[in-house]
C-alpha cells in the first residue's frame, strides 16, 4: 500500500467514525446504557424495556461492542468500563456531554458550518432566529443538560486547580458562574474565602441547591445581572470559566471591560479557557473542533496566548501567566491577569 492509499484509508475512516457519536447518543437517549447499568441483559429484554425494535437495537449494540462501550457476555450484552461513563451519577460521566452534542439542534448548527465560515456569524441564530442562550432559556430540558455538563467540567477544573496551590483570600467573584459548581469547589477548599456568584436569572436557577450541597451557601452571595452591562465590585478575584470563548472580540471585550471597571488596583482576573497553540505543529484536533463549535453556536472562538494578551490589553488588563491544568482539568488553562 502506497502513501496515497494509506491516506485515503485514513480519511475514509475519519468520515465513518464521525457517525459513532450519533450511536452513543442513541445508547444514552434511549436509556440503553442505564438499563445495562443494572446488569447484563439480552437484546430482547433491552428492547422490551426501552420500547425499541429488537433487530435494530441489536445492530446498534453490535456497533457499541466494536467501539468498546459494550461487551458480549455469551448471549447477553454488558457495559464495559467505558460504557459505564455513559450513565448518570458516575464520576467522570460523559452522559450529559453526549446528550448535549448529539441533539438535533447541535447537529443542525454544524450542518450550517458553511454559513458560519462564509459570514463569521453563528449558525444557531441563522437556523432558529435566536441565539444559543436564548434557546436554552425556552428549552428547560436542554438547559438542564447544558448546566450539568458545565458543572461536570467545573468539578474537574476545581480538582486540577487544587494542585496549583493558589491561596484564595477575600471575596471571589464567579462571573457567569451558573449553578456555582466552580465557586463552590473553590470555597470548599478555601474556608478563609467568601464568594459572589453572578449570572442571569436563568443561569442561577440551580445555584441555591448547588452551593447548599457543597456547604458554602453561608459564605456566598448570589447576585443576578448582565455581565455585558456591569459586574459587581468589591471583590479580590474575578473568575471567569468558559465565558470569553463564547463571544467574538467585541462582546468578550465588553465583559472584560466591565470586570476591569470593578477591579481595584490589587485585584486579579482569572480566566479558565482553552489556549490554542501558536505553533501549527502543536495543533490539537479536539481543541480546534471546539473552536468551530463556538463559531457555529455563538460566533465565539478559542484563542491563542497572544490573542488573549491582545484582547486583555485592549480592556486595560495585562496577561501575567498561563498555566495548563493537569487532568482532570485538561485541556484547559488558568490565565492570570492584573490591571495594566
Amino acid at each position: 500500500m502506497d502513501d496515497a492509499e494509506r491516506e485515503r484509508d485514513r480519511l475514509v475512516s475519519m468520515v465513518w467514525n464521525s457517525y459513532v457519536p450519533h450511536a452513543l447518543h442513541s445508547l444514552v437517549s434511549l436509556g440503553i446504557a442505564e438499563l445495562l447499568a443494572n446488569g447484563a441483559a439480552s437484546v430482547e429484554r433491552l428492547a422490551e424495556q426501552s420500547g425499541t425494535h429488537a433487530p435494530s437495537l441489536y445492530r446498534l449494540l453490535r456497533l457499541a461492542v466494536s467501539v468498546g462501550v459494550v461487551r458480549l457476555d455469551g448471549e447477553l450484552f454488558a457495559l464495559t468500563t467505558a460504557g459505564e461513563l455513559l450513565c448518570s451519577g458516575v464520576p467522570g460521566s460523559v452522559r450529559n456531554m453526549i446528550l448535549r452534542y448529539g441533539n438535533a439542534a447541535e447537529r443542525g448548527s454544524w450542518g450550517e458550518l458553511n454559513y458560519s465560515v462564509r459570514t463569521g456569524q453563528d449558525a444557531v441564530r441563522h437556523i432558529f432566529g435566536e441565539g444559543f442562550f436564548e434557546l436554552l432559556s425556552t428549552h428547560p430540558e436542554q438547559a438542564a443538560i447544558f448546566n450539568e455538563t458545565m458543572a461536570e467540567v467545573s468539578r474537574g477544573v476545581v480538582q486540577a486547580m487544587r494542585e496549583l496551590d493558589i491561596a484564595w483570600h477575600g471575596r471571589i467573584a464567579d462571573v457567569g458562574g451558573g449553578s456555582g459548581a466552580l465557586l463552590a469547589g473553590v470555597l470548599a477548599a478555601n474556608p478563609q474565602a467568601s464568594g459572589l456568584l453572578y449570572d442571569t436569572e436563568s443561569g442561577l436557577r440551580d445555584a441555591e441547591a448547588s452551593l447548599a450541597a457543597a456547604g458554602v451557601r453561608d459564605r456566598c452571595k448570589i447576585v443576578c445581572g448582565d455581565f455585558f452591562e456591569s459586574v459587581p465590585g468589591g471583590c479580590d478575584a474575578y473568575l471567569l470559566k468558559h465565558i470569553v470563548h463564547d463571544w467574538d472580540d467585541e462582546r468578550a471585550g465588553m465583559v472584560l471591560k466591565c470586570c476591569r471597571e470593578s477591579m481595584t488596583a490589587d485585584a486579579r482576573l482569572y480566566l479558565i479557557e482553552s489556549v490554542v497553540p501558536d505553533d501549527p505543529t502543536a495543533f490539537d484536533a479536539g481543541m480546534l473542533v471546539r473552536d468551530l463549535t463556538m463559531l457555529v453556536n455563538l460566533a465565539g472562538r478559542e484563542r491563542t496566548r497572544s490573542e488573549f494578551a491582545q484582547l486583555l490589553a485592549g480592556c486595560g488588563l495585562q496577561l501575567m501567566e498561563v498555566v495548563p491544568l493537569a487532568s482532570p482539568g485538561r485541556p484547559y488553562s488558568l490565565l492570570t491577569a492584573i490591571p495594566a
